[in-house]
């Protein structure tokens, strides 16, 4: 049984900073990868930024500059530190992880629960 756990999300002011964090457990022989998406309401999902075991980053265009990804592939763990949040980013934020699993040859992508951002006045 695998999970992952996310926190952090939450009330924020425009301009204000959140970091939501992203936590794999179970039977995992390697992270491959670690990565955000988020759904804002009215929209489609679409893809926030995510990082690999090589150490390759990419970010959404519009969260470039303001976002930071992170994530300890050894602890199988992340986060996402949000910066200068508009209102827009308001969404619920997923957490993926690419994760082989003891015993099996091939690695398969993993979901959190989502955690919510508003960012309002």
């Amino acid at each position: 049984q695998v999970q992952l756990v996310e926190s952090g999300g939450g009330l924020v002011q425009p301009g204000g900073s959140l970091r939501l964090s992203c936590a794999a457990s179970g039977s995992i022989s390697r992270m491959d990868r670690m990565g955000w998406y988020r759904q804002g309401p009215g929209k489609q999902r679409e893809l926030v930024a995510w990082i690999n075991g090589s150490g390759t980053i990419t970010y959404w265009d519009s969260v470039k500059g303001r976002f930071t990804i992170a994530a300890d592939f050894a602890k199988t763990t992340g986060y996402l530190q949000m910066n200068s949040l508009k209102p827009e980013d308001t969404a619920v934020y997923y957490c993926y992880a690419d994760l082989l699993l003891a015993g099996t040859d091939d690695s398969h992508r993993y979901w959190g629960q989502g955690t919510q951002v508003t960012v309002s006045s």
